[in-house]
């Protein structure tokens, strides 16, 4: 078989040409190795003219993710387990780090957690009212794998294609797009208690996030029937016993309450009580409640002078002002007093701290401050934590005398009474008009004997029955 034979032979194995561009046509000769890179040999129709074309495999990688557990972490004193009361995401939300996940109510105060990661919530563990431990679970989030390894897809052959067409080659660009209001937690309770849609809502705040304002605004154009509540049946007279019993959990702020009070009982409490005549008190808050409303807006009551002289009062006895530390007694610098609060939620004991370096006013700001936030179920950990010593104020819903239990590791609590208007004796033997409050201690007696007790509660009552002694111990 001469040359040209073979020749004919091979264009009619490729009559298809198998390579081509927009001028020439050419057929394959040969396939041939270099270095581990497969060519191949094409030749032109035209006579004379071959050009060599390199075949390549190219790979390409998409973006691994991985669905990552967001677990409850340690919140801080001592807190185990916290209540769900609400999710601010749900399942298939974008959430960027800092973005609110959710509000847990632990033992102590309420709480919001905030993520920690960018991704897309694939999963709820807990619903609202549930308990969650520290370490659970709260929601799976699936975020980006930076280092994942790339995966291989099928190869493609790019025989037709010239290197200069894979450099053109570019990946269009991918546009996230989040559709979630941002709002605080605040905000969203609002909106929930109207049965308002966040996204219904023209947002006015910084990076689109719905204001208060917005909501009211919102409700105030969709009319009075969006707020207006349901009618309530009168209660009917008639009373029906329940059908069974109800059982309920021990969670929450309660569950402190128990945890603290079984403490507690190891504790061998004294009890000391005394009366005090506030009267000339009674006569300077008169003098000044006027002027404090007109200059700072504040309330004043007879609690931040209480608050001060009880400071003053342990400067003077400071194991009062002590904690209980295994077998040593840890003598605390600050006075962080503690003012038990009766709230919707339970009863809370916020502190104002270092009250020896605060003045009255600031006593003042402080409790209104707490107050609100007790009310609104805002106290923070910060606000409970440290305190030294506690106070009772049970006068403002009634009674006169009480038994209050003390809250380890402090040693001393007191209870203050209602202000009585009451006959007394003066000190010429006159009856007189006097108002009298009952003040009942609780002391630690492992360290505190009644000697010591009684020797602070007259150092108390000297201060609120002449308020103008406490001027030369001021800064």
């Amino acid at each position: 078989m001469n040359r040209g034979r073979i020749i004919k032979n091979i264009f009619a194995r490729f009559k298809k040409p198998s390579y081509t561009n927009r001028t020439q046509s050419y057929c394959r000769l040969s396939t041939y190795s270099i270095n581990g890179t497969k060519s191949y040999l094409f030749m032109n129709k035209s006579p004379c003219h071959s050009v060599q074309y390199v075949k390549r495999n190219f790979h390409s990688s998409h973006v691994c993710c991985t669905v990552v557990p967001f677990k409850l972490s340690d919140i801080g004193e001592g807190i185990k387990e916290v209540e769900v009361l609400e999710w601010f995401v749900a399942v298939g939300d974008e959430v960027s780090q800092f973005d609110n996940i959710c509000e847990v109510q632990s033992d102590k105060a309420a709480v919001t957690i905030t993520s920690r990661y960018d991704g897309t919530v694939k999963k709820l563990h807990h619903e609202v009212g549930d308990v969650a431990q520290v370490g659970d679970t709260l929601v799976d989030i699936e975020v980006a794998d930076d280092e994942a390894t790339t995966e291989k897809v099928p190869e493609k052959t790019v025989s037709e294609t010239t290197v200069q067409d894979v450099q053109n080659v570019t990946e269009a660009p991918v546009q996230v797009v989040h559709d979630k209001a941002l709002a605080t937690p605040a905000v969203r309770r609002l909106a929930k208690e109207h049965n308002v849609s966040l996204s219904d809502i023209k947002a006015t705040g910084k990076d689109g996030r719905v204001l208060k304002e917005d909501i009211l605004l919102y409700i105030g154009q969709s009319g009075p029937s969006l707020t207006a509540p349901p009618t309530v049946p009168p209660p009917s007279t008639k009373v029906t016993p329940l059908a069974e019993d109800r059982i309920e959990p021990i969670k929450g702020i309660r569950k402190v309450m128990f945890t603290s009070m079984k403490e507690s009982l190891s504790i061998p409490h004294f009890g000391y009580d005394d009366e005090f005549d506030l009267g000339q008190l009674v006569d300077l808050r008169y003098k000044l409640k006027k002027e404090v409303k007109h200059t700072t807006g504040l309330k004043l009551s007879y609690m931040p002078f209480i608050i001060k002289a009880t400071s003053l009062a342990l400067k003077e006895h400071p194991i009062l002002n002590s904690q209980i530390d295994g077998d040593n007694l840890v003598f605390k610098a600050d006075h962080n007093i503690c003012i038990a609060t009766d709230t919707p939620h339970g009863l809370l004991l916020p502190c104002i701290k270092q009250v020896q370096n605060l003045s009255i006013l600031d006593i003042t700001a402080e409790l209104n401050r707490l107050h609100e936030a007790g009310l609104n179920n805002k106290i923070s950990p910060a606000d409970i934590a440290g305190g030294s010593f506690s106070l009772s104020n049970i006068g403002n819903i009634g009674g006169t005398y009480a038994r209050p239990v003390i809250f380890p590791p402090q040693v001393a609590i007191g209870a203050l009474g209602r202000i009585q208007v009451l006959p007394r004796f003066d000190y010429h033997g006159n009856v007189v008009k006097a108002h009298v409050m009952c003040i009942s201690w609780s002391g630690d007696h492992r360290v505190i004997e009644g000697a010591t007790m009684a020797r602070f509660s007259n150092q108390l009552k000297d201060y609120l029955e002449e308020p103008a002694k406490m001027l030369m111990h001021l800064k």
